[in-house]
């Protein structure tokens, strides 16, 4: 009996909105392999560039209702045994492509895999995190963590301490580069799209480890990611926002209030600390922090 077609081993997920500036690094790095591209409404050409220049990608058009539902769409369109997950603003090096395979191949209980990060001028990216709790968040938004940036104790959210360059595993890894083992997709389910722009892998990589898969770091393949930019207004709001959705899903409301005014706090602090449009935009954050409970924030 004949076999039938071969499942590839990997196809590759970018989601764009207003992507021009590096989508072409982008998907020139992954060419050759299957990939889809879920657009979110550009405004900018990315998706006639992305059909003139790349006519192999397949590009699907949605409206924007956040990265976890363009993943999750990008996903069901493919049938790899894995999947990478690839910011627009990145591209990776090499054959890290390759690699991230293999290692997934011999590591069968990793759900997911990420490369080491680096900045488009050779930096670091500290792409290794910790859950969010109380505490953390505490060393975060009232810059305990820079007392001593590199302990567990103070910088549990950024691996305080690990210089990223040997196998770990860990928590969480950013977004920005993450090869997915299907398998573990079909177990778990995809994103969680009640979150719109950040904590979509933070929770995905809760629940794959709660199942009993590893999220594990690979410095062994490498990949650029823009990144770093400022957010303001409602993209902070937003990672904010990311927060209390967590802790609201997996620790309890109570502890979603609890890190609301612990939020709240720090926000008043900055804006008496901070100047002009960092000020500014603390004052908004702490004004729609105050505008009600964690649970009203995050029914808005």
């Amino acid at each position: 009996m004949a076999e039938g077609p071969r499942v590839p081993d990997v196809a590759v997920v970018v989601v764009t909105y207003d992507a021009l500036p590096w989508i072409e690094q982008c998907l020139t790095s992954v060419a050759g392999t299957p990939t889809v591209v879920v657009d979110h409404g550009s405004r900018d050409g990315t998706v006639p560039f992305v059909r003139e220049r790349f006519p192999e990608v397949r590009v699907l058009e949605q409206e924007n209702l956040g990265l976890g539902a363009g993943w999750n769409r990008g996903v069901r369109e493919t049938e790899s045994r894995y999947v990478l997950l690839l910011n627009a603003d990145a591209w990776l090096l090499g054959d890290a492509l390759e690699r991230l395979v293999a290692f997934a191949d011999a590591h069968p209980r990793a759900a997911v895999v990420g490369p080491r990060l680096r900045y488009p001028d050779g930096r670091l990216q500290r792409s290794v995190r910790g859950f969010p709790t109380l505490w953390r968040l505490a060393t975060e938004y009232l810059f305990l963590r820079k007392l001593a940036p590199r302990t567990q104790a103070l910088n549990a959210f950024y691996a305080g301490g690990f210089d990223h360059d040997e196998v770990r595993k860990a928590e969480f890894l950013m977004g920005a580069c993450l090869l997915v083992r299907r398998a573990a997709i079909e177990e778990v389910g995809g994103l969680d799209e009640e979150y719109f722009l950040f904590s979509e892998e933070t929770d995905w990589c809760y629940r794959f480890r709660q199942a009993g898969w590893e999220v594990v770091f690979f410095p062994g393949a490498e990949c650029v990611h823009v990144g770093g930019a400022s957010h303001g207004g409602r993209m902070y709001r937003e990672i904010l926002r990311g927060h209390l959705r967590f802790l609201a899903k997996h620790r309890g409301p109570r502890e979603a209030e609890r890190a609301r005014k612990l939020l709240l706090l720090a926000m008043r602090l900055r804006a008496r600390v901070f100047r002009r449009e960092r000020a500014a935009l603390a004052r908004e954050l702490a004004d729609w922090l105050a505008s009600g409970s964690a649970a009203d924030l995050l029914e808005r």
